[in-house]
Parts: C-alpha cells; sequence; structure tokens
C-alpha cells in the first residue's frame, strides 16, 4: 500500500466506450472476449456465445493510466477478468488489485448505484478517484456525506470512454491533494 490516493477503474464506459455502436473512437482497437459475467447472460451455443463480447479498448491508456499518481485498482464487473482480459490489452500490469463484488447489480434501497456502497468500504477512509460511465449525483452526495478522506467520482460518457480533459482532471485532482 501507498500514500498514493486509489484509482478505481471501471472498463464498460470508461475503458470500452460501448455507447459508440456504429462509429470505433479514433485510436481504439477492437476485441473480442469472452467474460463470465457476460457469457453467463447469454444462449449457449448461439452465435454470440461463440463470438464473444465486441469490446474496444485504446492501447495507449495503460501507459497513460500508469502515468497517473494514484494506486490503480479494478471497480468493474469483469472483476478478476480486467486482469486477465483488459490490463493486456491497454499495457496495464496483469495484477491490480479487484474490487469483488458480493452481489452484481443490486437494487439499492436510497437509489444509489449499486456499486456505492461497495466502494466506500473498499477504500476504507482513502482517497480515491474513480471513473465509471453510471455515476449519478446522488452517489457524489452520499461519497461526500460518507467519506472523510477526498474523492473524485469521473462520470464518463459511454460513447467517447476516457478522453484528454479526463486524464488532466484526474492528474490535477491528485497533485492538488
Amino acid at each position: 500500500m501507498t500514500d498514493r490516493p486509489l484509482l478505481l477503474l471501471d472498463v464498460d464506459g470508461p475503458l470500452n466506450p460501448h455507447g459508440a455502436r456504429l462509429l470505433r473512437p479514433q485510436g481504439y482497437t477492437t476485441h473480442r472476449f469472452h467474460p463470465a459475467i457476460w457469457l453467463a447472460r447469454q444462449t449457449p451455443g448461439s452465435r454470440r456465445h461463440r463470438r464473444g463480447l465486441r469490446v474496444r479498448l485504446n492501447p495507449g491508456h495503460g501507459a497513460r493510466l500508469t502515468a497517473l499518481p494514484y494506486e490503480l485498482a479494478w471497480a468493474t464487473t469483469w472483476m478478476h477478468q480486467a486482469n486477465e482480459m483488459i490490463a493486456p490489452a491497454i499495457g496495464l500490469p496483469r495484477d491490480l488489485p479487484v474490487i469483488e463484488w458480493p452481489e452484481l447489480f443490486t437494487r439499492d434501497p436510497e437509489g444509489l448505484y449499486w456499486k456505492t456502497r461497495h466502494i466506500l468500504a473498499w477504500a476504507a477512509g482513502r482517497p480515491f478517484a474513480w471513473v465509471d460511465d453510471l455515476i449519478t449525483h446522488r452517489d457524489t452526495a452520499h461519497v461526500a456525506t460518507h467519506h472523510d478522506a477526498p474523492a473524485l467520482l469521473l462520470r464518463i460518457d459511454p460513447r467517447r470512454g476516457l478522453r484528454d480533459d479526463d486524464f488532466a482532471r484526474l492528474e490535477g485532482w491528485a497533485r492538488d491533494l
């Protein structure tokens, strides 16, 4: 553990701009993966099941992320498969810490994103930045109220993924701590 803040990474949205349905964003390459969470929702033997999930990744993101003054960790439904599939495709180490969700996609009684409470528990009072495409104002308010350390919740447009201004914001926030 270091004294650097955590950077909690979601895959779908920030790294894989899945909302860009027709056009592949510039600088991204297309991959076909078979993550367990996705396979479980497909009909065995179907064309989609055989072909795999189309994932668009920017191979330059790994170097940009590791250059930031953070300790990186996965905050994605891909869990350990992010280290196996996503990390090598973008040039990240294959041994990043992983938040293991006790349950996926559960409904929160206060309308929070289902990841929010688990992220707070996992961060255990450390400063963190979290990039995800489903963060809402409720999540931001909840973290501000229930987390004593600084936190940056950065909602990423799932049609665009992480962009230069997002990297600049992450860099500036960490440097200002």
